[in-house]
């Protein structure tokens, strides 16, 4: 049976496993009441549901769990170097952080940027935050999300590679403490959710395809 912790956690829960551990055995019971709520935090951030993803081919789910602070129509000069829709989704940390694809299809590119950490809601993380691309394309159609790590952030975690195909829901990566998902759709896309609206990584709809 799976364990719904991703792996990248274990390190982290088991360090604050060993704290518990050691202040019990030293009998510091007022460092228990700091370490037992971290051990408690630890084991929900890494958290790893299962989802329901939905099996029509026409949407396009959330990569992350958090919530919509941007759904605009913009020039993309970066990835896509086209007109496209672009949703912005801030995860704080106490969402779950495993990213999943938002549609089926093949990696074209990932292109990593070292950046800076600003608050991820704000306008500038996108462009200047430490971040991580992912192109895909299918049926000719190219789209892209990109993690953006945040003012708690320190760690991106990407599983995809150019030439790796993806099905929609598939887990490819996480962000650890607090960041933001960028997802960059082609123009004629229709949205469906609005500024404000919370979502689920794999199960909430995005958007439609244009035919």
């Amino acid at each position: 049976m799976r364990i719904p912790i991703a792996r990248e956690g274990y390190p982290f829960i088991l360090i604050a496993l060993f704290c518990i551990i050691i202040v019990w055995l030293l009998g510091l019971k007022w460092l228990e009441l700091l370490f037992v709520p971290l051990f408690v935090f630890v084991v929900a951030f890494f958290r790893d549901p299962e989802r329901v993803i939905p099996n029509d081919a026409g949407s396009i789910t959330s990569p992350a769990d958090g919530r919509v602070i941007k759904v605009e129509r913009i020039r993309d000069d970066r990835f896509l170097k086209t007109d496209v829709l672009r949703i912005c989704i801030f995860m704080n940390v106490f969402n779950v952080h495993v990213n999943r694809a938002i549609a089926s299809g093949k990696v074209v590119d990932v292109i990593y940027n070292p950046g800076k950490f600003f608050n991820a809601s704000l306008d500038k993380a996108s462009m200047h935050n430490e971040q991580n691309a992912v192109i895909m394309e299918d049926k000719g159609r190219k789209f892209a999300f990109n993690q953006i790590a945040g003012l708690i952030a320190r760690r991106i975690v990407c599983y995809a590679k150019p030439g790796m195909k993806y099905e929609k829901g598939q887990r490819f990566g996480l962000i650890r403490f607090g960041s933001r998902v960028d997802v960059y759709l082609p123009a004629g896309c229709s949205p469906a959710v609005k500024v404000g609206e919370k979502v689920r990584a794999g199960s909430s709809i995005l958007g439609y395809w244009n035919a």
